[in-house]
């Protein structure tokens, strides 16, 4: 487990908080709240299931992951999430390559793509457990190949769900977003973990 530099050293929350996660973004998100937390990796299996919808999924992972930590900190309040691209009902998770992210951004150009953040919160001390879906509707331009290569060249956004990385170069890929909650699309939807951190017993203001 590392510990998170970035944010300060003193909470009025007695319980540790980690992120059990070690998405990049996740952990940039979460900063922004400016409590103190730690990162944990959930090692958790990712592999869908047979027939597995996407948003299940993106909460069955989310869940998983917030639990396969919470077991190894039980005084902790832990927070995993998930996030599974939904394209006419397939998931599209991490395309790990250019040939891979490639495919996706062609099958995703012209249509909207559900992008499913899952988030779980759990304390094992306390027995609190929630877990929540936040949604993101993104409609894509019709997107030419050149485009789709050029912005993989500037970003190469191999560890994103969906290949979009809407907080960069990836902006210029959409047509529109709808959501309820704007940093959902990113990794980690803020206005549900505050209010789930809330419930929770973290005191947030």
């Amino acid at each position: 487990m590392s510990k998170d530099n970035s944010t300060p050293l003193t909470s009025a929350f007695s319980r540790p908080l980690i992120l059990g996660s070690t998405s990049r973004y996740r952990k940039e998100l979460l900063s922004r709240l400016g409590l103190p937390f730690e990162v944990a990796a959930p090692e958790v299996d990712e592999t869908p299931q047979p027939n597995e919808a996407p948003k299940d999924l993106a909460l069955r992972l989310a869940l998983a992951k917030a639990r396969a930590v919470a077991c190894k900190y039980p005084d902790a309040v832990v927070i995993g999430s998930d996030q599974v691209a939904d394209l006419d009902g397939q998931a599209l998770g991490k395309p790990g390559n250019h040939t891979n992210a490639v495919k996706q951004l062609q099958r995703m150009r012209g249509k909207t793509v559900i992008f499913q953040t899952a988030l779980s919160v759990i304390c094992v001390a306390t027995g609190f457990e929630q877990t929540d879906l936040a949604a993101v509707k993104v409609t894509f331009r019709d997107l030419t190949d050149a485009e789709i290569e050029s912005y993989l060249k500037a970003e190469e956004p191999y560890d994103c769900a969906g290949s979009a990385k809407s907080e960069g170069l990836g902006i210029a890929l959409l047509a529109a977003i709808e959501n309820d909650d704007p940093t959902a699309l990113v990794g980690l939807p803020l206005i549900r973990t505050c209010h789930m951190l809330s419930a929770a017993g973290v005191k947030l203001l």
